[in-house]
Formats: C-alpha cells, structure tokens, sequence
C-alpha cells in the first residue's frame, strides 16, 4: 500500500486524535498477586541470605510497602518500580539469565519489577504473577502505567494456578 504526503499526514492526525493524551491516565492503585519462592521464585533464598532475614520476612518486607511505578522500560509493560524496602536492596546476577519467565516478580539493587514476556534478565526473581502485564492485542497493551501504585499481595501455589487459568 503507498500514500501520499497527505494521506499519510490524514492518518497520523486520525490516530493522534483517537488516542488519549500523554498523562491523561488517572494513577490507580493496583492488586498484584505473586507466589513466593520455588520454582517460582528460585533467588528468594538467596536474597534473604543477602539480606540477613529468613525467606518470610523478605516476603513480609515486600509485600509491606505501596510501589511507585516510575518508568516502563527494558522490555515493553515491565515496570521500574519505587518503593522497596532499601533492606531487601540486593545485587543483580552477576550472569544474566537467558530467559526469565514472563510474570517474575524481580529484585535488581534497590528497585522492584516485574517481567512482562519471558526475556533475558539479571534481576533476583523472588516469586510469579499470573497476571499479565503485556498483552498487545489490547489498548493499552500494558496493564501498567507510569505513576500507577501497585501493592504485592501473596498467594498460595494453588490460588496462583487457579488465576493463571483465567488470564
């Protein structure tokens, strides 16, 4: 398909029209399900070794604060949260893994976030959302948006296989 100088100007006007306006978003709060440690969160130990506490209370410590969602970066949807707990303040891998799943509730120096696709990555994955976080095929494609406030809330293996299979 070609168009022309001016249809093409046509489109972009219609597009930038339809869509809203940068920060017309109202910041949410939003509930975030994760299954800590296992196989779901395979460096939860190992922070807690870091960090001096058992593997319950980096959960408990976690889990405590609201996150800021300062930035959507690295990968499209994975947010770059504020807000943890600067004793839970651990060093990424040393060796990034090849892939992380999609979900992985993630610790990298003194931030949080959350891996929308499985990816390469480097940050200590503590636990797994169900939730998704990416989903292209709707607008908007990301679940989270710069300014939102999110809260981790844990769940048990068995209520993260039942919200796995709703989403």
């Amino acid at each position: 398909m070609t168009l022309s100088v001016e249809e093409l100007e046509n489109e972009v006007r219609q597009r930038l029209t339809e869509s809203a306006p940068l920060g017309a978003q109202t910041p949410r709060l939003v509930d975030i399900p994760v299954c800590y440690g296992g196989e779901l969160g395979p460096d939860l130990e190992a922070v807690a070794a870091h960090c001096c506490l058992t593997a319950a209370q980096v959960v408990e410590r976690h889990t405590e604060p609201e996150y800021l969602v300062y930035f959507l970066g690295f990968s499209p949807g994975f947010p770059y949260l504020g807000g943890l707990d600067p004793a839970l303040g651990t060093p990424r891998l040393e060796n990034p893994r090849k892939s992380v799943p999609a979900g992985s509730v993630a610790i990298g120096g003194i931030q949080a976030g959350i891996y929308p696709m499985s990816s390469p990555g480097g940050w200590r994955i503590i636990g797994r959302t169900p939730m998704r976080l990416f989903d292209p095929s709707l607008r908007p494609p990301e679940l989270l948006h710069m300014g939102d406030r999110l809260r981790f809330r844990p769940v048990r293996p068995n209520e993260f296989a039942e919200l796995q299979s709703r989403s």
